[in-house]
């Protein structure tokens, strides 16, 4: 629990009290004990199990904070859309948190935020064309300069100027 708690806090979570419930059951297969994650992700506020207290950042956030302290060496983890519902600090502390976590292994992200877009290895973009009746998905590496571009885009919309490209590089390098 101390350990998920040290990564809560730059996860924007500082308040919120995690507890891992052990509880007794019926040997079996899947062993005598089951596991359950109990959160309050307010002071003062009742612990209740992680899925019905926490919101969906919350939750992904709390998934974030779990995967660092279990993690093995040479997992792929894939998250998809990991910080949904943050902003700002808090997403480049998702971001931070997932390149950490990549050090070991392989993660994928699906986002569409430019701070955790900018802490990846690698950019890819994925864009929707539809004809008719059929969608097709196209997934194109992006270059340095390509990806640049893509997160100058993702912060300042389909008109790319040069403050926002700054912006864009001063993320990447930052």
């Amino acid at each position: 629990d101390a350990a998920v708690a040290a990564e809560l806090a730059p996860l924007k979570l500082d308040r919120a009290i995690f507890r891992t419930v052990l509880a007794a059951v019926d040997p079996g297969p899947e062993g005598a004990e089951s596991v359950s994650f109990e959160v309050a992700t307010n002071p003062g506020a009742p612990s209740g199990p992680l899925n019905r207290i926490a919101s969906g950042g919350e939750l992904s956030r709390f998934l974030l904070a779990l995967k660092l302290c279990l993690r093995a060496r040479g997992q792929v983890l894939i998250f998809d859309e990991i910080d949904r519902g943050v902003g700002g600090a808090t997403a480049d502390a998702v971001g931070r948190r997932l390149a950490r976590l990549a050090e070991g292994g392989q993660v994928l992200v699906v986002t569409h935020s430019p701070q955790v877009a900018a802490r990846a290895a690698h950019h890819f973009r994925v864009a929707k064309q539809s004809a008719g009746q059929t969608t097709l998905s196209r997934v194109m590496r992006l270059s340095a300069d390509q990806r640049t571009d893509e997160i100058a885009r993702m912060l300042a919309g389909d008109t790319i100027t040069p403050a926002a490209r700054a912006a864009a590089q001063a993320l990447i390098e930052g």
